[in-house]
């Protein structure tokens, strides 16, 4: 657990294949969306509600490629990081922002599958 208190932990659904991308200076960028759904029950009326929220997540690096290479649309995930707030002018001039999770860490979630786990080797294949 962090001890940033800007920390969040999500679990939910990628809505997409992650996308993976290379800076000018070859730092590996990956972006993907996470659903997340939470369902109750409606005391009144017994009947079982959904919500569902998107998550914007970027990742960084090493994360970003292993993201990339293991995780799909429809891969429910479990993502650890920070909230961000990023701002732009669209091309009409205006102002925009968004909030996202930069992204610490990401999991495959095993409530619904099972995996496994295979070590990356990039750094070594990179020295040769």
């Amino acid at each position: 657990m962090s001890n940033n208190p800007n920390s969040v932990t999500v679990a939910g659904n990628l809505t997409k294949d992650p996308e993976l991308r290379f800076l000018p200076s070859g730092q590996a960028t990956g972006s993907f969306s996470l659903a997340v759904t939470r369902s109750w029950q409606n005391h009144a009326s017994r009947e079982w509600e959904e919500e569902t929220s998107y998550f914007d997540v970027v990742c960084w690096g090493d994360l970003a490629q292993n993201v990339a290479a293991s995780a799909s649309r429809g891969s429910r995930c479990v993502v650890t990081g920070r909230l961000g707030q990023r701002s732009w002018d669209n091309a009409e001039g205006q102002k925009r922002s968004k909030v996202e999770i930069t992204a610490d860490d990401v999991a495959l979630s095993l409530r619904f599958a099972t995996g496994r786990m295979t070590k990356t080797t990039r750094a070594a294949a990179a020295a040769s």
